[in-house]
């Protein structure tokens, strides 16, 4: 089995991290503002599960490392163009519609990389993923049954779910796509080949948006999409404005 280099390993470990720290940071701000009080506190716990599994992903990365920084230090002192999230993850939450579409595109890929991952032969990465995963399970059962409901539902919802789907769907692609770090760590057993992920994607996927009478864009699971290059969209920009605020203008300040 190959060797993968630390900086690989450290890259990867990022990704997965900073997914979940994007996602979870936009999912928190329904807290308090969610339709209804059962909506508002099962979003709040999807956050919690989102930045929980962020502290272990972001903390392994800086062990790997090996620079003394900590996993709040990735979280919150890197800029725009450090974080290695994937588009779909920073698109706005807009209307409810569209934050639960986009979890549960998120959520269908994050519980088939966990399951993989779950098999790495890397002992801490496979014990993350082994914990994470039993959350995620029920991320994606909560996202498709709300993605159902509201595609099935009045012709307002419908409507609003698919322009959702609409939206959210060019950026599934790059999920899947792999680059240098990809095969790298798939060379080495630390994690599988994002490709081989899709055709169980897209049958959980499917199933769900037929279910939802959703009709799935024109290019459809055949579109492969690729790797952002990290050219973030100004949506990051701006959570990052949020999310770092405090630690930036009180640097180290403690309570």
């Amino acid at each position: 089995m190959a060797e993968v280099d630390q900086a690989q390993l450290f890259e990867f470990l990022c990704r997965m991290g900073d997914n979940t720290l994007v996602l979870g940071h936009w999912v928190s701000e329904w807290c308090g503002h969610a339709p209804v009080l059962e909506e508002d506190i099962a979003l709040a716990n999807t956050a919690l599960d989102l930045i929980g599994q962020t502290q272990m992903w972001l903390g392994l990365a800086a062990e790997v490392e090996g620079k003394g920084r900590s996993a709040d230090d990735l979280a919150m002192l890197r800029d725009v163009w450090d974080f290695r999230n994937v588009l779909l993850v920073e698109q706005p939450n807009g209307d409810f519609g569209q934050t639960m579409m986009r979890q549960f595109l998120f959520d269908a890929w994050h519980l088939e990389m966990l399951g993989a991952l779950a098999g790495s032969s890397h002992d801490q990465i496979a014990a993350i993923a082994a914990k994470s995963v039993k959350e995620v399970q029920y991320h994606v059962e909560r996202s498709g049954d709300t993605v159902v409901g509201l595609g099935d539902g009045t012709s307002e919802s419908h409507s609003r779910m698919q322009k959702a789907l609409n939206l959210l769907w060019p950026y599934v692609g790059e999920m899947f796509a792999a680059d240098a770090v990809d095969n790298a760590v798939a060379a080495a057993g630390i994690a599988p080949d994002p490709a081989a992920l899709r055709e169980t994607y897209d049958a959980r996927v499917g199933a769900v948006l037929a279910e939802a009478t959703l009709s799935v864009p024109e290019d459809g699971f055949a579109h492969k999409g690729g790797k952002s290059g990290f050219q973030h969209s100004e949506h990051l920009g701006h959570l990052l404005t949020q999310m770092q605020w405090l630690q930036r203008a009180y640097p180290g300040a403690s309570w």
